[in-house]
């Protein structure tokens, strides 16, 4: 198949890359690679599919979204997360709906917060949970044999040693690379993949 990985500068998107690429023609996309996209430019996304042709499956491992006590997050730190990690991720779907292959897949990254909150993660999990319902919603009705799921990674190792946090809770960026793999080789659809189900795999 080939496959556009957006975000795959980041740490899980290297690894989804890297996974796909055993079996897979990879596109890998960021906001500073050869091939740019930026999310909230709903745009270059569009562009990106007249640029790409032919794309079997697309993945999406970016989005931005603040981290901040409740009562410090202002509108604009909730604006960040709505712009980018939801709607545009949304207009990914949109997008890649008109222009992927029959039978393609799509494939979008929430995350534990969603159902597992922490102090500081209140607009995140919104922006998770959010997601997950989209994806619920546009999996009945998305056409010609399109899937659309959404992967929820736990805390990566990687993102909590470079953040001084223990790495003892997280899974490695690799182990959480099998659920995106699963996802896009499976036929699940319209649902949320726990990556820690598929670490071990």
């Amino acid at each position: 198949m080939k496959i556009i990985v957006i975000g795959a500068t980041g740490t899980i998107g290297k690894a989804v890359a890297e996974a796909l690429t055993a079996r897979h023609e990879v596109v890998r996309v960021s906001r500073s690679g050869p091939l740019k996209v930026d999310l909230e430019d709903a745009g270059s996304l569009a562009r990106l599919f007249e640029t790409v042709k032919d794309v079997d499956a697309v993945v999406c491992c970016a989005g931005s979204a603040a981290f901040k006590p409740l009562l410090q997050l202002t509108d604009s730190d909730f604006q960040i997360g709505l712009r980018s990690k939801l709607m545009g991720q949304v207009n990914l779907v949109r997008a890649a709906a008109q222009h992927l292959r029959d039978g393609g897949s799509i494939t979008l990254t929430s995350g534990v917060l969603a159902h597992e909150p922490m102090p500081g993660g209140a607009a995140i999990s919104l922006v998770n949970a959010a997601l997950e319902g989209f994806v619920t919603g546009a999996a009945i009705e998305l056409p010609r044999g399109l899937r659309v799921n959404v992967v929820s990674p736990p805390w990566i190792t990687e993102t909590l040693v470079a953040l001084k946090m223990d790495p003892k809770g997280g899974i490695p960026a690799a182990a959480c690379a099998k659920a995106y793999v699963a996802a896009v080789e499976g036929k699940e659809q319209g649902q949320t993949i726990d990556a820690r189900k598929h670490a071990g795999a």
